[in-house]
């Protein structure tokens, strides 16, 4: 798409309209806010317009009333997962050790952080981007990120001192990543979407290994979808947890929970 060289309001939200941008008139003004010269301004357009999605392109995304930092390569925070952030905090108020499993960009981390004020707080991913964005993002926090697979990346005395082990794994079946939107499917890592043939094999890790780490009466949280929820109760519960399934209409969320 061919850009004025001097881009006003009206015109960066018909740009965006014509895009096929439906909330047009807000992602104009959140991109006008983060421009700093025109010519960033009109590159930032363009970059939205050919499909880049808008967290990636002003660089940050709302989650939990927080700005967290996000870039190319690292899977962007959803709003739905506010709800496993607030089922996290009403399980354990008095948290003290918080462990944000597979973090991504560390919004739940943050979140948590900000919610409960000192916390000792560990983030890990796999994926060396997250975790790079991650020490930005949970860094104000006092917060440690590191890298390696699961529970394999996590410092060995953490074991059976975690309140709170938050783990937003990947929950995509296989055949069906091709069918995300393709700001998710084009943007985001796979290893972030793809949770294997029935979604649930990471979910199925993170549960087997959970009570070698949780504190007593620590839990373990995850979310899923609406279909796979039965299944993951079960996965939750043959892992030894005293499990429970909780769901949120206004945010299409169902987040399992399982108690030490």
């Amino acid at each position: 798409m061919t850009l004025p060289l001097s881009l006003s309001s009206a015109s960066v939200v018909a740009a965006l309209r014509a895009a096929g941008c439906v909330f047009a008139e807000d992602e104009a003004e959140l991109i006008l806010g983060a421009a700093r010269t025109p010519d960033e301004l009109a590159a930032m357009v363009a970059r939205r317009t050919d499909g880049l999605p808008l967290e990636l392109v002003v660089g940050w995304a709302e989650f939990s009333g927080l700005r967290i930092g996000v870039e190319p390569g690292v899977f962007v925070p959803r709003r739905r997962t506010e709800f496993l952030v607030e089922q996290a905090l009403a399980a354990a108020p008095d948290a003290s050790v918080v462990v944000d499993l597979c973090c991504g960009s560390g919004a739940v981390g943050a979140a948590l952080a900000t919610a409960l004020g000192r916390v000792e707080l560990h983030a890990a991913d796999i994926d060396p981007a997250a975790v790079d964005c991650a020490r930005r993002n949970v860094a104000g926090h006092g917060g440690r990120v590191h890298q390696g697979d699961l529970y394999e990346a996590l410092p060995g005395p953490l074991r059976g001192r975690v309140d709170i082990l938050a783990a937003n794994v990947p929950y995509v079946p296989t055949a069906e990543v091709g069918l995300l939107p393709a700001e998710a499917r084009d943007h985001e890592p796979a290893v972030a979407l793809d949770g294997g043939a029935d979604g649930l094999d990471v979910l199925r890790r993170v549960a087997a290994g959970a009570r070698d780490w949780l504190a007593p009466g620590g839990c373990l949280l995850t979310e899923t979808s609406e279909r796979q929820a039965p299944e993951a109760v079960a996965v939750f519960t043959r892992a030894g947890l005293t499990t429970r399934l909780t769901a949120s209409e206004e945010l299409h969320a169902h987040v399992v929970i399982g108690t030490n």
